[in-house]
């Protein structure tokens, strides 16, 4: 993957993640960090990825619009075959916004354990639509534990056998449980470098559903990488995946994302920014997944107190 040049070498990331880094002046901090970014898979990434019975998928469908997937399976179901290859035995569902994918679509994939608060990002371009479904690495890394919230969950393999249902908006149920959300999901992408997919968490209701039906929330302090506000300052297209883990069902959402740099945080504990996303399409799936166990809160969700 090409990568930018600026005063002082090479660097991993793209101009709309610079932009954001120089803005809240953590430049020399993401530097430093983005020397965890590797162009293969580590061994012991491979092995994480080994065990995981989902991923997250971020990619552009047919229309342009972006979308966060769940891809499943019995662990093993997805593998690096090489430090270059990441293989699943298959690609998203039919009745999925993202089945059919070609190849040299960009991808992005997030494999996560939220029991024990770990994750890893591969992204890269689809080598083969399979099945197996093969991505050729361009990027992969690990991130911190943050705003995970601890739970055994089962997601069902090849996503349920329960009803899809296609909408425009967000109706008044599934605005409910949006407004009392812990976890979601979000996909961006950028023109040149691809499709990312990353994990925003928080206590519950950090997620508002606001008055014009646009859903905001706070950005919290992460990384410094700034992957997916990178992304959106480039291209505002995003897509959400949001688990219902009560009533085993996810809300699938696809619109456009903006950075809110003007709103006042000073109510928001924790908050640094905001970001706004104006939904354009609605995919509601049930039957897809289960929480076994709640195992506890992230102990660095911001609190009131």
């Amino acid at each position: 993957m090409e990568r930018l040049v600026i005063t002082g070498g090479e660097t991993p990331y793209h101009e709309g993640e610079l932009a954001v880094q120089h803005r809240v002046g953590v430049a020399s901090g993401a530097a430093k960090v983005g020397r965890g970014i590797h162009p293969t898979v580590p061994p012991v990434a491979a092995a994480f990825l080994s065990q995981r019975p989902f991923v997250v998928l971020g990619a552009e469908d047919d229309d342009g619009g972006v979308w966060a997937s769940f891809l499943s399976g019995s662990p093993g179901f997805a593998t690096a075959t090489d430090p270059t290859t990441i293989e699943l035995r298959h690609g998203p569902a039919p009745s999925d916004p993202l089945q059919g994918l070609a190849p040299g679509a960009s991808i992005g994939l997030l494999a996560i354990d939220l029991e024990h608060r770990k994750r890893m990002r591969v992204n890269g371009r689809l080598r083969e639509a399979g099945p197996p479904f093969r991505v050729a690495v361009t990027e992969a890394y690990s991130n911190c534990p943050k705003y995970i919230q601890a739970r055994v969950v089962s997601v069902a393999a090849g996503l349920g056998t329960g009803g899809v249902t296609v909408e425009t908006a967000i109706l008044p149920d599934v605005q409910a449980f949006l407004s009392g959300a812990d976890t979601f999901f979000i996909a961006t992408t950028h023109h040149e470098r691809g499709a990312d997919v990353s994990h925003r968490g928080g206590p519950p209701g950090f997620v508002t559903v606001e008055k014009d039906g646009s859903l905001t929330w706070p950005d919290y302090a992460g990384n410094m990488m700034f992957n997916t506000l990178g992304n959106i300052a480039v291209d505002p297209r995003a897509g959400l995946l949001f688990p219902d883990f009560r009533h085993g069902r996810t809300i699938q959402l696809s619109g456009t994302a903006t950075i809110d740099w003007t709103r006042d945080v000073h109510d928001a504990p924790g908050a640094e920014r905001f970001v706004r996303f104006v939904t354009e399409r609605v995919v509601l799936r049930r039957g897809v997944l289960a929480e076994g166990a709640f195992l506890g809160w992230s102990p660095h969700n911001p609190s009131a107190g």
